[in-house]
């Protein structure tokens, strides 16, 4: 049984699909680590908007591709009728296993976390007169139950149906595009000569020393404690190179995500249409966004606070700015952040349920995620998803698989937005209901800006580079036990 018209997703909440996936928890915590690789205002903007622009340019390239294979998988199909199988394979594994999952049980933990966070601060609000400390009342084991509750409960809303679906994303991407933009107006406020609870405007003396850059001299051991002997230190030349690139890390995986539309075009209201326009679209309102989230930063905190700001959470200390004292800014953002990461593992959980069910039905994953419920929603791929980000929340692991796996995501993006060249000259007449702008400037300009930024990963962070080459490595011995079963 089809989906009747009316039951698909259209352009409006497509776009919010999009950017409600993207829109995690990121954006509120990596600005403090790239500001402590680079200690300038400039190069953490530029590489903001280098994100931007690099997104922007492979969902352009994506845009046609998801226009000549609108049926379920997205970038499972490209990479499969570019390369062949075995390579489709190896993606869907890595997306199944790391990347997808990965990100679920992360996004779910930070859920937990600020859940249990603003439990401590509103107790605090309510005993000002007690000590507090954080968590101390709190079992280790909570933080991964709640996060798997959580994925559970989005997981059991999204076997519901597509409505359902769309109803949760709309309201909890909506409601943390409010709270941001009420964040970057204070910022943009302050910066043009406001007065709001005495919040300073830091931006002219962040940006006073030019185009130096420094750097904490402890930052490659992951200590960050302005106690130790640290220091910052000038950096120029390669060294400069190599750190933006590992900057890059963070500004990228908060902009990631986006593609996972692709995964489910089958439930797309005419998505040789609506997928380009929603991918253009939903990463331009991101983009736009992050970059004033950043200048919003940098107006309300000196750079070197940022830099070295609790546990790197930029985002509360720049709502404490603006809201005055100390606990109900920390509350606040405490909800904002568990509205974001539930939005936000709402799309994750719904997009990546598809992919596998297209692979199942190319015998190329458990027989079982290709079935359809009633409502017609692959629910044992939902579950089986579920799983295996409920598995990962309890190992602990999914942190160090994400940092290994990022740089083979990229990778993946870059292979697949090559493969657009490729189909150009294979199939030169092939349908087409939209080509990617520019083309092939677009294109090979993506290729030129992803490659700089992998090479410098790789260089920059070898180990974690080749570890998360060897797990989608892994899949290719996989690949022929599906094939034999088959």
């Amino acid at each position: 049984m089809q989906h009747p018209t009316n039951s698909k997703i259209g352009l409006f909440d497509a776009v919010l699909l999009v950017s409600g996936s993207m829109i995690g928890s990121g954006i509120f915590l990596v600005t403090s680590e790239m500001t402590l690789l680079l200690g300038n205002v400039w190069y953490i903007l530029f590489a903001w908007v280098l994100a931007g622009v690099i997104t922007l340019l492979a969902a352009l390239n994506f845009g046609e591709l998801a226009s000549m294979m609108p049926n379920a998988g997205g970038q499972f199909n490209f990479v499969t009728r570019i390369y062949g199988k075995r390579m489709g394979f190896v993606y869907g594994w890595s997306v199944f296993t790391v990347i997808q999952t990965g990100v679920i049980a992360a996004v779910a933990m930070a859920f937990s976390t600020h859940f249990w966070l603003l439990i401590d601060y509103v107790t605090i609000l309510f005993n000002s007169g007690k000590g507090y400390v954080y968590e101390s009342h709190l079992h280790p084991i909570g933080k991964p139950l709640l996060a798997i509750g959580s994925v559970a409960l989005l997981t059991y809303i999204n076997s519901r149906g597509i409505q359902e679906s769309k109803k949760v994303q709309r309201f909890f991407t909506l409601a943390k595009i409010i709270a941001l933009a009420a964040l970057i107006v204070g910022g943009l406020y302050i910066g043009f000569g406001g007065s709001l609870n005495g919040a300073q405007n830091f931006w002219s003396s962040n940006t006073n020393n030019g185009f130096q850059a420094q750097q904490w001299s402890s930052i490659s051991s992951g200590i960050s404690d302005s106690s130790s002997s640290s220091s910052w230190v000038d950096i120029s030349g390669s060294v400069l190179i190599l750190a933006f690139a590992a900057a890059m890390v963070g500004s990228l995986f908060s902009s990631d995500a986006w593609q996972g539309i692709t995964f489910m075009s089958h439930e797309i209201d005419k998505p040789e249409k609506t997928i380009p326009k929603a991918l253009l679209w939903g990463t331009l309102l991101v983009t736009i966004i992050y970059c004033l989230a950043n200048v919003a930063y940098f107006t309300l905190l000196p750079w070197k606070e940022i830099a070295m700001v609790s546990e790197g959470r930029v985002g509360v200390a720049a709502m404490g700015k603006l809201l005055g004292g100390v606990f109900l800014p920390q509350v606040i953002m405490a909800i904002l952040i568990m509205i974001s990461t539930f939005g936000c593992n709402n799309g994750l959980i719904l997009a990546g349920s598809r992919l596998y069910q297209a692979m199942a039905e190319k015998g190329l994953f458990f027989q079982k995620a290709a079935v359809l419920n009633s409502r017609n929603i692959p629910s044992n791929a939902l579950w089986m998803q579920a799983f295996w980000a409920s598995v990962l929340c309890l190992s602990g692991s999914y942190g160090q698989l994400l940092s290994y796996c990022t740089f083979a995501s990229l990778l993946f993006y870059i292979i697949t937005v090559a493969g657009v060249l490729k189909l150009r000259l294979k199939e030169p007449n092939a349908d087409r209901p939209y080509k990617v702008w520019l083309y092939p400037v677009s294109t090979i300009a993506y290729l030129v800006l992803a490659g700089f930024v992998a090479i410098g990963i790789l260089i920059s962070q070898f180990d974690i580079a080749i570890k998360g080459i060897a797990i989608v490595a892994l899949g290719w011995p996989i690949y022929y036990l599906f094939k034999r079963d088959k």
